[in-house]
């Protein structure tokens, strides 16, 4: 049965709804489901690499492409996923993307050589950019008053801040005890109850007026935000790969007595990265002035150009390129320098998920209270000071000493930034582009995210490749293991440091830009929904 909101004559805008949608909160814990899924399929995989890569027999040149192809695509796709998500339907494609995501996860938990498992990669980043922004659009319709927004948001935020370190847990406990396929296949169960429980519980929405597709607009930015990913992801691993090279160079250097010492080349001295970086740009500067001609456009630049949400977005970029310095450093840290097992590194990595819930819960009650930007300043400063807090790690340090009370601190500055982010991101979107403003928000999340590993990556190779070579001149044994590790460490807290230095500028773009106050966040009952 279809009961449609009555329709305002202005800009089309339907009118507040006199009711709430009454099973809005069973609706929340479904799609909660699904967003979880997205989080976690970004760091589950990562501690299963050594796994997949001996039993499929991928070559250590090749098995990035096990990360890469799914942010190629998520990434790639995102922009296109939340205008399709406002036009075809939330619902429909939240379903699509779902049932799409658990087949790909199938595939990849079932491939038995390289190219499949790509192929099952990339599909699950397709359909995971329809997810994804579906989602968050769902719930910006959903929940039209202030106070409940903010506790549906609180639910959204804690899984964004904390889920990525619930990959790192679940990721060690199916590879230690099942096998890395299990990785691709816990994410059927889940997918296929979502998609059970949403066809009768989850009420349709779309955009009302204009819902023509831009499709010049959708392939450049594609392509664009593709090529940006790509060229930022082969940044990190030139970084990477050369490190390790000189590292080996120079270890058989000493041990035959030579004096001669390697320097790694930079990452950002890869040629094709540049290309497909600048490419990129011009594709997205293309994409810009396609959007200011087009009658209706992928993404209206009315959405970012609003000077509340161009400051969302642009602290999202920088929390994204902060945060993954925290995950993917402090697990290599765990795993390399204090030997812990997969499960082990896992648990070790909880306290950030413990730090959020407590922020995002206090946060979701706070921010009808006293505004979002007071909390984004807090939490960028609480966030930064827990990533500062692990730059003091050693090759012993107790775990209780740093990394526990760096992670929580992080985890309450996290919970107290995403809550009010993604409620100021979708705030006066309208009914209209509720799908492209979250997809927005997800895209500057994932570009940010691919920037900072390409940055802290590099910074903290150098930071290796110096330390190594003053260690060897000043003539430290290359026998010693020791040697290695401190020279491990001391890249790991040169990433955590300029990682936190990003958490300050995001605090920073929050004070400044940000003007929003309890005020400017109304109740937009604007959806219109079918229930059926």
């Amino acid at each position: 049965m279809t009961d449609p909101t009555p329709t305002s004559a202005a800009h089309g805008a339907p009118a507040p709804a006199e009711e709430p949608y009454e099973r809005r909160w069973l609706a929340l814990g479904i799609i909660a489901m699904t967003v979880l899924l997205v989080i976690l399929d970004a760091t589950i995989v990562n501690i299963a690499l050594p796994a997949v890569t001996e039993d499929l027999g991928i070559s250590s040149a090749s098995q990035q492409w096990i990360v890469t192809a799914y942010t190629l695509t998520f990434g790639g796709f995102l922009l296109l996923g939340g205008r399709i998500a406002d036009f075809w339907g939330r619902k429909r494609t939240y379903l699509v993307g779902a049932a799409g995501f658990a087949v790909a996860s199938a595939l990849g938990g079932l491939a038995q050589n390289e190219a499949m498992l790509f192929g099952a990669r990339a599909l699950q980043g397709v359909f995971g950019a329809l997810l994804a922004p579906a989602s968050l659009a769902l719930l910006t319709v959903l929940f039209t008053d202030p106070k409940e927004r903010a506790k549906a948001f609180g639910v959204y935020g804690a899984i964004a801040g904390g889920g990525s370190a619930v990959g790192l847990l679940l990721g060690g406990v199916l590879t230690e005890y099942a096998d890395w396929r299990w990785c691709f296949w816990v994410n059927l169960p889940v997918a296929l109850l979502a998609i059970v429980l949403a066809i009768p519980f989850v009420p349709e929405s779309k955009a009302p007026g204009d819902t023509r597709y831009d499709i010049p607009g959708a392939v450049l930015i594609t392509l664009g935000l593709a090529s940006i990913v790509y060229g930022f992801t082969r940044v990190a691993e030139a970084s990477q790969t050369n490190a390790a090279e000189a590292a080996a160079a120079n270890a058989r250097a000493a041990a035959e007595g030579s004096p001669t010492l390697i320097s790694p080349d930079s990452g950002w001295s890869d040629g094709p990265a540049w290309l497909f970086i600048v490419a990129g740009l011009v594709l997205v500067a293309l994409f810009v002035l396609v959007e200011l001609r087009t009658r209706n456009p992928l993404l209206p630049m009315r959405i970012v150009l609003d000077r509340n949400r161009g400051g969302a977005y642009l602290t999202s970029t920088l929390v994204g390129a902060g945060l993954i310095g925290a995950f993917f450093f402090l697990s290599l840290y765990f795993q390399q320098v204090l030997e812990y097992e997969p499960v082990v590194a896992g648990l070790a990595s909880l306290p950030t998920t413990l730090g959020v819930f407590i922020s995002a819960g206090a946060a979701s009650a706070l921010v009808p209270r006293i505004g979002p930007k007071p909390l984004m300043v807090l939490g960028g400063v609480l966030a930064a000071a827990g990533l500062f807090t692990l730059s003091f790690v050693g090759l012993d340090t107790g775990f209780w000493q740093v990394p526990f009370p760096g992670q929580l601190l992080l985890g309450l500055g996290l919970g107290f930034t995403f809550v009010p982010l993604s409620n100021l991101a979708l705030v006066g979107a309208g009914v209209h582009d509720a799908g492209a403003a979250s997809a927005m928000l997800n895209a500057t999340q994932q570009v940010g995210a691919s920037v900072g590993t390409a940055v802290l990556a590099s910074l903290s190779v150098a930071a290796i490749s110096t330390y190594t070579a003053d260690a060897l001149t000043s003539g430290a044994d290359p026998q010693d293991p020791t040697v290695g590790l401190t020279a491990q460490v001391e890249g790991y807290t040169t990433a955590f440091t300029w990682a936190s230095v990003l958490l300050v500028a995001g605090a920073l773009v929050s004070a400044f830009l940000i003007k929003a106050t309890k005020e400017d966040l109304p109740a937009e009952g604007d959806a219109v929904v079918h229930v059926g």
